[in-house]
C-alpha cells in the first residue's frame, strides 16, 4: 500500500466504484453504510489523503478545524455542496470537487416525475390500490390536473433546469417561463423556447407548475416562502429536487393545509433526512427520498467522476470539477 494515496469513502458506493477506489487508493471503505459523525469525519480527516464525502457528510468549519489536518482534497459525490464549508476549506488549504453533468438527465426524470405523480395524485391512487380501497373504475374518481400544455415556471436555468425545460416543451407542449440571475445564452434559450422573467416573483405568479433548480446559498435560503407561496396560483404546485432549505418548510405546510397552492412534490427537505411530521398526512403532496441521481448507471457514473478528480489532484494536475 506505501506510496498509494489513502482516501477515506464516507458511504457506501455501487460495487463498480469501490473497485476502481480499491485498485487506483489506499481506499478506506464504509462498509455498513452508517454516516460519520463529526467525531468519524475528523478522524479521517486526520488519518486520510483524501475524502470521497456525499450530501449527508457536514463538513463545517469546526470538522475542518482538526489537528493535525492531513486530508488535501474533499472529493464530493454529487452536484451539490452546501454541506460543506467551502470558506473554511479554502482557508486550510482543502480542495473541494463535485460531479457535475452526469447526474443531469435522472434528475431532470425526477423532477418530471415528481409532477406527474402529484398532478395527477399517482401516490394517492397507489395508496387506495395497496389498501384494498378501490372499488373500480368511476368518473369522477381522483380526478386530477393536465400536464400537457399547461405552464412550467423554472427558479434557475443550469444544466438540470434545461433538461427539464426541454422535456417540457418537446414532450409535453409546455410553455416554459424562468429566471435565473445569470441567464444562458441566448442561443440556448431560443433552441429551448424559454422566456425569461425579470424577477422570481414574475415566474412563481405566471407558473401551472413551480420547479425548483437553483443551488443552496445564504442567498436562496427560504426563497420559496410564504409571500411568494401566496403569488402562486390556487391551482399551481411546486416542485423541489433541488435543496431542501430553498423552500421555507413550515410555509408550504401552512400553504398546502389552506389550499393556497394545489399541491407540491418534494425530493429535498430542510433537514433531511426529518421533516414536517404533517407533510406526511398530507394527500396533496408527494414524498420522495432524495432519489434525484438514483439510477445506477448515474450513481456508477458519480464515483467515477469523483475517482476522475482525486487522481487528477494525486498527480498534480488541476481536477476537473473543482469548486474551492
Amino acid at each position: 500500500m506505501s506510496g498509494r494515496s489513502r482516501v477515506a469513502v464516507t458511504r457506501r458506493l455501487p460495487a463498480a466504484v469501490e473497485e476502481q477506489l480499491a485498485r487506483e487508493f489506499d481506499a478506506q471503505l464504509n462498509r455498513d453504510d452508517r454516516p460519520l459523525e463529526a467525531a468519524g469525519l475528523q478522524q479521517a480527516l486526520r488519518t486520510a489523503d483524501g475524502l470521497l464525502c456525499t450530501v449527508t457528510d457536514r463538513i463545517s468549519a469546526e470538522v475542518l478545524a482538526v489537528e493535525p489536518l492531513q486530508a488535501r482534497i474533499l472529493a464530493n459525490f454529487g452536484v451539490g455542496f452546501n454541506h460543506i464549508d467551502l470558506a473554511a476549506a479554502r482557508t486550510r488549504g482543502v480542495v473541494v470537487t463535485n460531479t457535475p453533468e452526469v447526474l443531469t438527465e435522472d434528475t431532470a426524470d425526477d423532477a418530471f416525475m415528481l409532477m406527474l405523480m402529484v398532478a395527477r395524485r399517482a401516490g394517492e391512487g397507489e395508496r387506495q390500490v395497496r389498501a384494498g380501497a378501490w372499488t373500480g373504475w368511476r368518473p369522477t374518481h381522483l380526478l386530477g390536473t393536465k400536464v400537457s400544455g399547461k405552464t412550467l415556471g423554472l427558479v434557475g436555468m443550469g444544466r438540470i433546469a434545461r433538461a427539464v425545460a426541454r422535456r417540457a416543451r418537446l414532450g409535453f407542449g409546455m410553455r416554459v417561463l424562468f429566471h435565473d440571475p445569470v441567464p444562458p445564452p441566448p442561443e440556448v434559450v431560443g433552441e429551448l423556447g424559454a422566456t425569461a422573467r425579470p424577477s422570481v416573483d414574475d415566474v412563481v405568479r405566471e407558473a401551472d407548475f413551480v420547479s425548483l433548480h437553483c443551488p443552496a446559498t445564504p442567498e436562496t435560503r427560504h426563497l420559496i416562502d410564504a409571500r411568494r407561496l401566496k403569488l402562486m396560483k390556487p391551482g399551481a404546485f411546486l416542485i423541489n429536487t433541488a435543496r431542501g432549505d430553498v423552500v421555507d418548510e413550515q410555509a408550504l405546510v401552512a400553504a398546502l393545509k389552506a389550499r393556497t397552492i394545489a399541491g407540491a412534490g418534494l425530493d429535498v427537505y430542510e433537514r433531511e433526512p426529518a421533516m414536517s411530521p404533517e407533510l406526511r398526512t398530507m394527500e396533496n403532496v408527494v414524498l420522495l427520498p432524495h432519489l434525484g441521481s438514483a439510477t445506477q448507471e448515474t450513481r456508477v457514473a458519480m464515483g467515477m467522476r469523483a475517482i476522475e478528480n482525486l487522481k487528477a489532484f494525486f498527480s498534480g494536475a488541476p481536477p476537473r470539477d473543482r469548486v474551492a
